[in-house]
């Protein structure tokens, strides 16, 4: 018998897969099995991906109301803050540095001809300005914000009420309680959904095996796999390494305690849909406190997008190369600003590292009958980077919790 959640979710997942490749590449002329079949296996997955989605804008809302009521004080929070919002961008400029240098040497694209393309026509998109963004997060209707998702502004609503709770001290412990339950709550809720994950991720990559084109992959395979490896390079070498060298955890006890957060971001492609699976990974597995995981979870699946920029990046150099359009040095500077604008605004949701790609490919003046290259690939990419996307928020943030422990201490002594 199979006693943990990441060995049956890796079974579904393989399980899925080949049941889905055979009735695509044996069974297609079935309709059954190519259409009804596949019809359910992409309800019950949608229904599963629905479920996860449905506890996350309560429970990172709770978390981080919790997390803050839980600091010592609130200078700790500015400090807390301060340095999770840091570490992040320093994870996304290295992924995108690394990216470009990777692209500069190994030239993808260089002579493919892509010119043949079917005419996939793109609207015009703007890029994201920084200030735009930034007034963003303050929400007109905190309403319409739980109502559409918007994570930026779920956080803010959560650590401006969470600093005024904190602030009242006894006044309001009523309502900290009240908070605290309903933490335990919605953490009881992920465990029940949790349990139903094989079936889901099963449902899922059956879909994928069923429906995947596996010829479009023949002539942009050089791409393919230098998207692959440098994402999976990042999830099972540098992300551990990186903790290994900054906190007491090695890279092989790293590894072992993010397989489930990797299986289950396989399939589902999001990394909001992910967050319940971080917050334990880091709480119950990593032992990072959960002040520092309530606060960084969800601003980590919303804006450390390391998997998204090296995706971009590489995707962006091979469709110029492939349609006689090279990058030139003079346009790096923008091209890498324009790639950490898009990053950041990319979103925990399945698919937006394609649609910045298809807003990149406006910008930048590329042929617009290179986002069909983009979409047809984008579904397996995505699987991978958002691995990528919320193990870089795991190893960020159990560094940022050894850096506060001592800090912790010195209070903690202070209050005794």
């Amino acid at each position: 018998m199979l006693k943990t959640l990441s060995a049956r979710i890796f079974i579904g997942l393989f399980v899925g897969l080949v049941c889905g490749s055979i009735v695509q590449y044996l069974l297609q002329d079935i309709s059954f099995f190519s259409s009804t079949l596949v019809d359910v296996a992409s309800g019950l997955g949608t229904m599963f991906v629905n479920m996860i989605m449905m506890l996350v804008v309560p429970l990172v809302f709770v978390s981080i109301v919790c997390g803050v009521c839980e600091l010592q004080d609130l200078s700790s929070f500015g400090r807390l803050g301060t340095k999770t919002f840091g570490f992040y961008i320093i994870n996304t400029l290295v992924s995108i540095f690394a990216a470009v240098g990777v692209a500069l040497v190994l030239d993808p694209g260089r002579g493919v001809d892509m010119t043949g393309g079917d005419g996939v026509k793109l609207t015009a998109t703007e890029l994201p300005n920084l200030m735009s963004l930034i007034v963003d997060i303050v929400p007109r209707n905190p309403v319409a914000a739980f109502t559409s998702g918007n994570m930026l502004q779920v956080i803010f609503m959560a650590l401006l009420l969470g600093a005024v709770l904190k602030s009242m001290g006894p006044h309001v412990a009523g309502a900290v309680s009240g908070f605290q339950t309903a933490n335990k709550v919605m953490m009881k809720l992920i465990s029940v959904v949790m349990h139903l994950a094989p079936l889901g991720v099963g449902a899922l990559m059956f879909k994928l095996g069923a429906t995947l084109d596996a010829e479009v992959f023949y002539s942009v395979l050089e791409y393919l796999v230098l998207i692959i490896g440098m994402l999976t390079l990042w999830v099972f070498v540098v992300y551990p390494y990186a903790v290994q060298l900054f906190t007491p955890v090695s890279a092989s006890t790293f590894r072992q305690k993010t397989q489930e957060q990797i299986l289950f971001s396989l399939s589902t492609a999001s990394s909001n849909a992910t967050i319940p699976v971080t917050m334990r990974t880091l709480v119950e597995k990593l032992q990072v406190n959960h002040a520092v995981a309530g606060f960084g979870v969800p601003l980590g699946a919303t804006m450390n997008m390391g998997g998204v920029s090296i995706y971009i990046t590489i995707a962006i150099f091979f469709i110029a190369n492939a349609f006689g359009m090279p990058i030139t040095l003079e346009q790096l500077p923008t091209l890498m600003f324009s790639i950490f604008l898009l990053s950041v605004g990319a979103g925990g949701v399945p698919g937006g590292g394609m649609v910045m790609i298809g807003v990149l490919i406006h910008q930048m003046g590329l042929p617009v009958e290179a986002f069909a290259l983009v979409a047809a690939l984008d579904r397996l990419i995505d699987m991978i980077l958002t691995s990528c996307n919320v193990v870089g928020d795991t190893a960020v943030l159990t560094i940022v919790d050894q850096t506060e422990r001592p800090h912790r201490v010195l209070e903690q002594a202070d209050e005794e």
